[in-house]
């Protein structure tokens, strides 16, 4: 009798040792499993994210390029003006690469910062990115020496006039001094900016803007403390059109 109950303690003493290495090996399989799920997880969302940045950088180089054609390609009656052509960094601060569907008018702005040129406008929009003190920025700007920067191609919005963002261009002016007026050389390449964008776009004198015009802001200030100066900007603008057989 004795030793039958030994021999049954003992087979179930290896069924409880042979239930624990079960256990055991169920457990060690269903981690092993846990952590290949993981891994799959994570390298499914390392490709996904991968794609996106690939498909957003190949985006953005096609829209660069056709904006730049865009007006490199003009051929209108008014001659292109030399433009300088040193476009912002993607980012969501200055340069959000937001398409700018249709063009209704140009918004004529003034850089409120006396004696700094367009390069260095041009790279305080840029340092934007970096420093999101704000959201600025501006298609061209004109320097004290009549120098044109292009910041933005003409088929992306800029940050430079609140709602009409969407539908208008920016040019921005360089000033010598705090009273806001444009320099001669300012002065004349604004008006044959103007002229040609108003041309290329197909816009008529009236779709050209002070930045005063859609927000009530003092910009451009000598425009808006002067409206007779103003006038005069935009008759200049239709004269210089005019000289090239251009009229609206």
């Amino acid at each position: 009798m004795n030793l039958g109950k030994t021999k049954r303690k003992s087979n179930a003493g290896n069924r409880n040792a042979n239930k624990r290495t079960q256990n055991r090996k169920n457990r060690k399989r269903q981690k092993q499993q846990t952590l290949s799920k993981r891994l799959l997880y994570l390298l499914i969302a390392v490709a996904v994210i991968l794609s996106v940045i690939i498909i957003r950088r190949m985006y953005h180089s096609r829209k660069n390029i056709s904006a730049e054609d865009d007006l490199e390609e003009s051929s209108g009656l008014i001659p292109r003006p030399e433009l300088d052509v040193e476009l912002l960094t993607v980012n969501e601060y200055s340069r959000p690469a937001i398409a700018l569907e249709k063009v209704n008018g140009i918004v004529i702005h003034y850089t409120a910062n006396p004696g700094t040129g367009a390069k260095a406008n041009r790279n305080y929009f840029e340092g934007l990115k970096d420093s999101h003190v704000t959201k600025a920025s501006s298609h061209f700007i004109i320097g004290l020496e009549g120098e044109i920067v292009q910041c933005i191609p003409s088929s992306e919005i800029s940050y430079a006039s609140n709602h009409r963002n969407y539908d208008t261009i920016s040019i921005e002016c360089c000033i010598e001094d705090d009273t806001g007026k444009f320099s001669h050389k300012t002065y004349d390449s604004v008006v044959h900016l103007t002229a040609w964008l108003a041309e290329h776009f197909g816009l008529k004198i009236s779709d050209v803007i002070r930045h005063y015009d859609v927000t009530g802001k003092e910009c451009p200030k000598y425009f808006v403390e002067h409206p007779d100066a103003w006038e005069q900007f935009l008759a200049d603008v239709e004269d210089y059109a005019a000289s090239y057989g251009v009229t609206k």
